[in-house]
Formats: C-alpha cells, structure tokens, sequence
C-alpha cells in the first residue's frame, strides 16, 4: 500500500533534460500563474515557489511550511528588469553588490514597493530577492517574466530538500510540481545582505562570506 501511495506522488514529479526544458518550464509556468506551488532545484537546495502577487498561494505556502507570520518570503528573479515589480528604490551600494555576485547565492534586501503582500515583507517595508546562480530556479524565473517565491523546500525547522524525493516526502500531494534536477550541491544557503541603509548589513552569512562583500 505504501509503495503505491509514494508512486502515486510521484507523479507530479517531473525529471528535467536538455530535451524537455522547455516543455518543463512552460507548464510550471501556467502552474503559477494559476495559483500553484512548484518546487525546484536552485544551486544549493530545493526551493518552493508561487508568483508574487497572489495572496491566496501565498498563505497556503505560508501554511504549508507553517512558516511564522513575521518571516518574510524571499524571492527570486531572472533578471534585474523585474526588480521594478517589487523594489522601490535601490540603493548605490546595491548595485555593485548585483554586479559581483548576480546571478549567484547573494539576497539582497531593498525598500520593497508599496502594495506588495505581507507575507513577502512581514510589514517591514523591505523585500529579499536574488538572481539564483545556474540551475533550475534561474531557468525558470527567466521563463516566468515576474518574481517568484524562493523559499526552501522544508517545513520550518527541518533540514533543506536537496533532492526531489526528499520534497515529496516532505509535502506529499500539497505540491503541484516538482522539477526534479537531481541532488543539488546542498553546502550554505544563500547569504542575505541589508542594503536598505547607507552600509550593508550582512542578515546571514552564507555561501558568501564576509570579507568577499568588502567591495
């Protein structure tokens, strides 16, 4: 019976190649833009995403990871043209920050545009975004044209996802895709960096360290 229950989840779990790229992204795609939750491979873990600006899809990712209201929700994008969607102002330091490490493992933290959900900003007036490094997550967001949600394919307080099943056996059926890449690289998540003020406060210390952020 439990075998047939974990092939039967199985099923929404896509292997991506060269040939199916595209075919894979584009119905993730249409996954998000109809409210779904879509799990990938970014170049450390496993992420969960669902498109910016729906509430609804939102508040079930937010249940689903039973995620603490006052954690905000980072997100990814394909390119710095998106940031305009959800960032009201970028700093100068922000830039040469974006130069040296985008795409790559460094989350920034901007003066977020007004209007966007609390579960994004937590009511900070602030948003977390990056331009994830070769993998899935960049391929996609590219794909999607509008920012995503990034965050790690776990229940809060349980070890990241680094490969599809272990998302699975995570979330079960609550998952509409999942774009298996294979194991990921695992190692440090992203580093968050504050950029809001007039020097850069380092949030987290990642996969960047500090003294490569001394730009």
């Amino acid at each position: 019976m439990a075998g047939n229950v974990v092939r039967e989840l199985k099923s929404m779990l896509i292997k991506i190649n060269d040939k199916n790229l595209s075919d894979v992204l584009e119905r993730a795609v249409k996954i998000l833009n109809n409210g779904g939750i879509v799990a990938f491979p970014t170049e450390t873990f496993y992420g969960l995403g669902v498109k910016f600006n729906i509430e609804e899809s939102l508040r079930r990712l937010y249940e689903l990871k039973r995620r603490p209201e006052d954690k905000p929700m980072p997100l990814i994008i394909g390119s710095r043209a998106f940031l305009s969607m959800i960032a009201a102002s970028m700093d100068e330091i922000a830039e040469p920050l974006m130069d040296k490490f985008w795409p790559g493992p460094l989350t920034l933290i901007l003066k977020a545009k007004k209007g966007l959900s609390s579960y994004l900003t937590a009511n900070t007036g602030r948003i977390a975004v990056r331009i994830p490094g070769e993998s899935a997550a960049l391929y996609l967001a590219r794909e999607a044209g509008f920012p995503i949600t990034a965050t790690s394919a776990n229940p809060s307080g349980m070890p990241p996802a680094e490969d599809a099943d272990a998302v699975i056996r995570y979330f079960g059926e609550k998952i509409d895709v999942v774009i298996d890449g294979g194991r990921t690289a695992g190692g440090l998540p992203s580093t968050i960096v504050d950029v809001t003020e007039e020097s850069i406060r380092i949030v987290r210390e990642g996969a960047i360290t500090r003294h490569l952020l001394e730009i």
